[in-house]
């Protein structure tokens, strides 16, 4: 795995010891697609009777691969399955080139491995608006395959990063009647990141045994409350995948066991929350809760209207504890909301209660919590009882810089 410059002060101090999955071999290789000092692809192969489930953006602009990927999923095969993915090109916005090179790609690993193609699943992330140089995949599939290996999972959550600055990884496992499943997933993502999902590329891979709409199911249930639950920038991206595979190679049916959803869902927010971690410029990890609405719904709106503010984010950064940008947000996002039974905490510290600035309030108390890396705010509406919780980043001047210079 390449070495990354300036790394996100909210990285993890490693990255995670990830099990072997029975079942799935990866690899992965340089191809030079965008990048020329480090390994842009990576071929994930699993075994006969995996099971594979999906959820991805729901831009209008969506890319090629995701398109080919959503018109594969909702069969129960049992065949072997196939899941590649590059960095550095989006294959998004370019036409009737962008499916081309998709059926290229699929035709060429269906060729080297024997996996039918329309059980080869694709993502490509990076640049939009630019032809895919599918020439330099096809002709790294031979070296790919040769190359796979059941303990290869950390290096493909190297080779899909793009403006990421550290890989990201995930596990879990439970007991079922005496016997172990396992759950490991990787994840890319930094910018362009909003529900819908996020730029977001996310594969997690379980050697339990489960079906098709099941494993649907619950990817898409949970999905709600972790990658939909998250906000880098309000931006949605074209490329936003998720993948699920599951290979049945434990032996262990989980249908209906509460035990492997918890630890999926798990997964999932764990991969997501390190997403926000790796904000573009991210100083802060920011989680919002919107309690006593009057529907789930209307607490999600005003958790991501607080979540999407750049006066807020702004305000996180600079450690200001603002609390008036909070009342803004609330007050713009178009979800019920009464100014006069409103609360706010930062932390542990109430700073306004029932629509007025709280008496024990002091503006030091509140600062001391905005200096930590972790900023927790809690809203009351005391109008019902749904709660929303969102995470985000604070925006900083290396959100401008990342971004202004994406394309030099």
């Amino acid at each position: 795995m390449a070495k990354i410059e300036n790394v996100s002060p909210l990285a993890p101090d490693a990255f995670p010891d990830l099990p072997e999955i029975g079942g799935v071999r990866f690899a992965t290789c340089a191809a030079g697609v965008k990048y020329t000092d480090r390994d842009d692809v990576m071929l994930a192969l699993c075994d006969a009777g995996t099971q594979i489930a999906g959820v991805f953006t729901r831009s209008a602009t969506r890319a090629a691969p995701v398109l080919d990927c959503q018109a594969k999923l909702g069969s129960d095969a049992r065949g072997p399955a196939a899941i590649l993915v590059n960095s550095g090109n989006a294959n998004a916005f370019t036409g009737h080139y962008g499916q081309s090179s998709v059926s290229e790609i699929c035709d060429a690993v269906s060729k080297e491995t024997g996996v039918t193609a329309d059980r080869v699943f694709t993502s490509s992330t990076g640049v939009i608006g630019e032809p895919l140089p599918f020439e330099k995949i096809t002709g790294k599939i031979g070296e790919l395959h040769s190359a796979l290996s059941p303990d290869g999972i950390a290096a493909a959550a190297g080779a899909i990063m793009t403006t990421d600055t550290f890989a990201k990884g995930a596990a879990a496992q439970i007991e079922h009647n005496g016997q172990t499943v396992k759950i490991a997933g990787i994840a890319k993502g930094s910018g362009m990141i909003a529900p819908d999902m996020a730029t977001m590329l996310v594969y997690i891979f379980t050697d339990a045994l489960i079906d098709q709409t099941e494993l649907q199911e619950l990817l898409s249930q949970h999905t709600e409350t972790t990658f939909n639950a998250i906000t880098v920038d309000s931006d949605t991206s074209t490329s936003d995948t998720l993948l699920c595979a599951a290979t049945g190679a434990s032996g262990v049916d989980v249908a209906g066991v509460q035990a492997f959803s918890d630890a999926l869902h798990g997964v999932m927010r764990e991969l997501a929350h390190l997403v926000v971690r790796d904000g573009e410029g991210a100083t802060k990890f920011v989680e919002i809760t919107v309690r006593a609405a009057d529907t789930f719904a209307n607490a999600r709106c005003h958790a991501l209207a607080i979540a999407n503010s750049p006066l807020v984010k702004t305000a996180i950064a600079g450690e200001d504890p603002n609390w008036g940008r909070i009342v803004m947000a609330i007050g713009k996002s178009g979800a019920p909301a009464d100014r006069d039974r409103l609360s706010i905490r930062f932390g542990d510290v109430l700073v306004a209660d029932k629509g007025w600035v709280s008496p024990d309030y002091r503006e030091e108390d509140g600062a001391a919590h905005m200096r930590n890396d972790t900023i927790r705010i809690t809203v009351d509406l005391g109008l019902g009882t749904a709660t929303a919780t969102v995470w985000t980043c604070d925006l900083t001047h290396g959100y401008i810089s990342i971004n202004a210079d994406y394309r030099s």
